[in-house]
């Protein structure tokens, strides 16, 4: 059984018999090469494309993440599903323009999918200022981002600073964009677990981004979606897992806490 789509920009490059191989056989610049997986960069008429190709990812990988108590990633669909729905909850990401999957087996399925390439930016990771009113607007942002995510059901997991990419150069309100999708999950409800672990790794990937610790309740505030006492209040044992989970990650990489990122994991 074979699901597709193919936007209207691409319907005469594209027949949906045997779409997958026509996907398969793109040439472009190559980012990512695994064993069942590639990542490249496609030029298609007058635009560019990142193309994102998985070949079926077998039962001993199925296995082992099960086993390690983690859903096997199969192909293409979660980033295809979480486009959708990020989409739908008005928090800006990719822009899919062509999906396919084919095949009953979950260890055999393959599946494509084609997104617009985010053209004239630049990854948070990389990005340093000292203007604080454009700081401060960029906490609310990736905070009222972040919250759009979770509220809609979604939850990263690989939820960090360089799969924010944003506008460059920022000409007054500055645009971000969420991508890296594929390993992310959809429910009704994001569990707590989950939303520690998304806003944990965010937290850790800003330790060194020069922020206060009036710059972390501006966030906790902006996600909450409330005043600030009603948020501490309601959600206080959260944000306490989340500085601990930041720490943890932080000393997976470091000897010990710089002071900058000891000032700011400062349990309250």
């Amino acid at each position: 059984m074979t699901q597709y789509y193919v936007a209207t920009e691409l319907a005469d490059r594209f027949s949906p018999n045997d779409l997958f191989n026509q996907v398969d056989h793109l040439t472009g610049e190559i980012y990512r090469e695994v064993a069942n997986r590639r990542t490249i960069k496609v030029r298609i008429g007058d635009r560019n494309y990142f193309a994102k190709i998985h070949h079926g990812v077998g039962w001993k990988e199925i296995f082992k993440n099960l086993v390690q108590g983690r859903l096997p990633v199969l192909g293409a669909r979660n980033e295809w599903l979480a486009i959708s729905h990020l989409e739908r909850a008005g928090v800006p990401t990719m822009t899919a323009a062509l999906f396919c999957e084919e095949g009953m087996d979950p260890s055999k399925r393959r599946s494509a999918i084609l997104t617009c390439s985010l053209e004239n930016k630049i990854s948070l990771e990389d990005f340093e200022t000292e203007d604080l009113v454009l700081k401060r607007r960029l906490i609310q942002k990736i905070a009222q981002m972040a919250s759009g995510m979770h509220g809609a059901g979604i939850n990263h997991r690989d939820y960090y600073l360089c799969h924010f990419l944003m506008d460059y150069p920022v000409r007054g309100e500055p645009g971000l964009h969420l991508i890296d999708l594929h390993r992310a999950q959809l429910r009704k409800a994001v569990p707590a677990r989950w939303l520690e672990k998304d806003l944990g790794g965010l937290l850790f990937s800003a330790l060194e981004k020069n922020l206060t610790r009036r710059d972390l309740l501006r966030f906790v505030r902006t996600y909450s979606d409330g005043d600030l006492r009603s948020a501490l209040r309601g959600r206080e044992g959260l944000w306490k897992r989340v500085l601990k989970r930041a720490e943890k990650l932080y000393l997976q990489d470091h000897d010990q806490l710089s002071s900058n990122a000891a000032r700011l994991l400062e349990q309250p």
